[in-house]
């Protein structure tokens, strides 16, 4: 891919301009974590059993930890250094939380972390075309980035899409015996997951708002969590939505309560408003019931688009 400047309609090259260490890839995200990947800094350099993450992180949305690791070379697995680190989370998982806890300086309770949602992030210069192969597998908690700087000062994180997600690592003999415990432990999460066992109407009003939401803009991509679907708009989360057997509730992410003054009686959708605790996030949550709900909607969702994207 070329970039350019436009300078009074000449175009100027915008080079690459290649990291010399590790460790200035590693610092330019950390103090940048939760604007990128909205994870929670917890600590560099984390040591435990002879092995060493390079930044731990915490998710607040899922409630559990992220393990970050930075590379500018390409002679490793991401599935062998997935596995080591996921084992020494679910293996030690006091000691993480009790990192959480000199972090926070507040009691953790380690009884309500989502252990299943723990995953792994590689972000490097470039990844060879074996590395971006392995981890075409549904159920692999692995995220790659390439992470590149220009010259014009941009930085950009890439994320590498899994091309092909229809089977299983657990179909590989030998990884589903040493990842055993792993896999008894880790859980991903899917379409199929979601709306399983649905009623087919409200399969289909799903699969037009979802049709919808996506065209808005070409930014938006989806994330299957555990209890609800996440839609993103430039990696910042923008509505989640949940299927019930007879409606969908749909959760807008907004800035503040007055950003909702277009939602009025008339329109007569059934919503209610709400508010995070731990990240004073405004939320509007709607039930969509019907072809007719869902009109309303399609409006509702791009309007809360172009606000949050102002």
């Amino acid at each position: 891919m070329q970039l350019y400047t436009n300078k009074s309609w000449k175009l100027e090259q915008v080079k690459e301009i290649w990291f010399k260490l590790e460790k200035e890839m590693q610092e330019l995200t950390e103090h940048n974590l939760e604007n990128i990947f909205w994870l929670e800094f917890i600590k560099s350099e984390f040591s435990l059993n002879n092995l060493r993450i390079d930044t731990l992180a915490f998710d607040n949305e899922n409630n559990c930890f992220v393990i970050i690791e930075f590379k500018r070379w390409s002679s490793y697995s991401v599935i062998d250094q997935w596995f080591s680190y996921l084992s020494m989370l679910l293996n030690n998982k006091a000691n993480f939380v009790h990192e959480l806890w000199k972090k926070r300086n507040k009691f953790i309770d380690m009884g309500s972390m989502d252990w299943s949602q723990s995953k792994v992030i590689f972000i490097a210069d470039s990844f060879t075309r074996y590395q971006k192969e392995s981890i075409n597998f549904k159920d692999l908690p692995i995220e790659l980035y390439e992470m590149k700087q220009f010259n014009n000062w941009t930085i950009i994180y890439n994320s590498i899409l899994a091309t092909n997600t229809t089977e299983s690592i657990k179909t590989i003999t030998k990884l589903e015996t040493e990842f055993k415990e792993v896999n008894k432990e880790i859980q991903t999460y899917d379409e199929n997951y979601h709306i399983s066992s649905k009623d087919k109407n409200i399969i289909d009003i799903y699969e037009e708002f979802k049709n919808f939401t996506i065209s808005i803009n070409n930014s938006i991509d989806i994330v299957y969590r555990k209890k609800y679907i996440t839609f993103r708009a430039n990696r910042k989360n923008f509505l989640d939505i949940i299927i019930w057997k007879w409606y969908l509730s749909i959760r807008l992410h907004l800035k503040k309560w007055e950003d909702i003054y277009w939602i009025n009686s008339e329109k007569k959708l059934d919503f209610e408003y709400d508010r995070t605790t731990s990240t004073k996030q405004d939320f509007l949550i709607i039930k969509i019931k019907n072809d007719k709900d869902l009109l309303i909607m399609k409006e509702l969702i791009k309007q809360t688009y172009d606000k949050l994207n102002k």
